[in-house]
């Protein structure tokens, strides 16, 4: 049993959205700009955001496997990977809060693959229809984000690859919202999730989660 639901899940990319704006803020201008002229921009928006959280359900299948694979194989699997990914939690706590960057060495060595994989969506624009925006999402989805990456450890717990992917699906589903409104022009609402005692007020409810989880392992652990 995954020490972390798919509705905390959703509520940590909810959270999270405050750095998707900073991550992704570029990439929602490059998405106006190759919008079509007088089209409805939303129905590209969605698309896009349709490909970019596949890409993360994926990511999540494919470690929700690895994790199975692993506790299969070793018996106290289960309990060291969930140990992990709480820990991952407060380190992804402490980068929201800005006061730890610690995850910008992971975003770093995940930069040097999403070299070779960027230059594929360059094919995809200008879009043509709403469905050319959900390719471009979806190689875009493997952008290198320490809150994807501190996220994805959990599907590592899941179970199952399924449950993985339905952790991730959650996930991506949380940082929607903010996306979408960034993307639309609710600037007010952007603003509001960038402001620093919002991001501390996160930061810190993170932290206080991940401190909870990690108390609850050890203390399973000692129980053995």
């Amino acid at each position: 049993m995954p020490e972390i639901s798919g509705f905390s899940a959703f509520l940590i990319g909810l959270a999270g959205g405050v750095h998707c704006v900073g991550m992704c803020g570029g990439i929602v201008t490059a998405l106006r700009a190759a919008t079509p002229d007088q089209k409805n921009a939303f129905p590209f928006t969605l698309s896009y955001n349709f490909g970019r959280i596949t890409s993360y359900t994926l990511a999540g299948a494919l470690a929700g496997g690895l994790g199975q694979l692993t506790t299969a194989v070793l018996p106290y699997a289960a309990i060291g990977l969930s140990l992990f990914s709480a820990i991952m939690l407060a380190c992804l706590a402490l980068y929201l809060g800005q006061w730890w960057q610690g995850l910008r060495h992971l975003e770093q060595a995940g930069g040097k693959l999403w070299r070779h994989i960027q230059p594929l969506s360059v094919r995809f624009i200008p879009f043509k229809t709403p469905w050319h925006a959900l390719p471009y999402g979806f190689i875009w989805g493997w952008l290198p984000c320490g809150l994807v990456y501190s996220t994805l450890t959990w599907s590592l717990t899941a179970g199952t690859a399924l449950d993985g992917a339905m952790l991730m699906l959650c996930f991506g589903l949380g940082t929607l919202p903010t996306l979408l409104a960034a993307s639309l022009g609710a600037s007010y609402l952007v603003m509001a999730f960038k402001h620093p005692k919002f991001r501390q007020v996160i930061a810190l409810s993170l932290f206080i989660y991940a401190f909870f989880l990690i108390y609850r392992i050890m203390g399973s652990i000692s129980a053995l």
